[in-house]
């Protein structure tokens, strides 16, 4: 991760999770180890071109963890690091507070099958 110089620790926080799709990414790996493909299909919005921007900038920051097997063909999987588990639980209470304002302030959100919110 390039050097850069940080105000507080929430900036740091921010700039290592933040953006619109690496919370995503790794609320969709929460469970389990999944395969570039498998990371399409949940988050069906976001292009390969970014998918794999953000999954580069998660290893890169230590909360993925990239997994290339030696097969033909060539078989890469990607994983929470210890340091990215550990984000899980905030990420899990962002969910419900988001739950909750919906419920709040009468946002219907769209359900689909895809979906990694639920």
């Amino acid at each position: 991760m390039e050097t850069k110089e940080y105000n507080c620790f929430f900036q740091l926080a921010t700039d290592i999770i933040g953006g619109k799709w690496k919370s995503i990414v790794l609320w969709a790996l929460k469970k389990d180890v999944k395969r570039n493909g498998e990371l399409r299909k949940i988050i069906p919005n976001i292009s390969q071109k970014m998918l794999t921007q953000q999954l580069r900038e998660l290893e890169e920051a230590g909360v993925v963890d990239r997994i290339v097997y030696p097969v033909i063909p060539p078989k890469v999987e990607y994983k929470l690091t210890q340091s990215g588990e550990k984000l899980i639980p905030i990420l899990e209470q962002l969910h419900d507070w988001g739950k909750e304002y919906a419920k709040d302030n009468k946002i219907d959100i769209i359900k689909d099958a895809n979906c990694v919110i639920e």
